[in-house]
């Protein structure tokens, strides 16, 4: 897949959960089986934070751009799906099952995205230097 798919897939991720959760915070948690909080305001910040990395990566993508946009992806998505899945491991959550399950199918697409992601950047630095190195023999 490459970086294109890739910005577009992540960014599609990020504002469908982002607006399910501004829009639904209660209601979604409450459908997913997650920990809930006493009022909506964390999940809907939370909610607002995804959909600007959504947006931030629509427009990455838009301008063509392969930066500092799939680096932060990356590492976004990362944090969150370690972090998610360090919780799940260690935190003494009491979830039900299909919490428990939407919260490991989430690490998994997390981590699986970044993974994608990562090896793409790796494989388009490992063409620009063989590349590099081409042109420098032939000159």
């Amino acid at each position: 897949m490459r970086h294109s798919g890739l910005f577009v897939l992540d960014a599609v991720i990020n504002l469908v959960l982002g607006i399910l959760l501004i829009v639904f915070p209660s209601r979604l948690v409450s459908v997913l089986g997650v920990p809930s909080a006493e009022v909506a305001f964390y999940p809907s910040l939370l909610g607002a934070v995804l959909f600007g990395i959504g947006i931030a990566l629509i427009i990455e993508w838009m301008r063509g751009s392969s930066g500092l946009g799939l680096a932060g992806a990356i590492s976004i998505n990362l944090c969150a799906g370690l972090v998610l899945a360090v919780w799940l491991m260690f935190g003494r959550l009491h979830l039900p099952v299909r919490g428990m399950v939407f919260l490991w199918v989430l690490v998994f697409v997390l981590v699986g995205v970044s993974t994608l992601e990562l090896l793409a950047t790796v494989r388009g630095t490992a063409a620009q230097q063989a590349h590099r190195a081409g042109r420098q023999k032939l000159e």
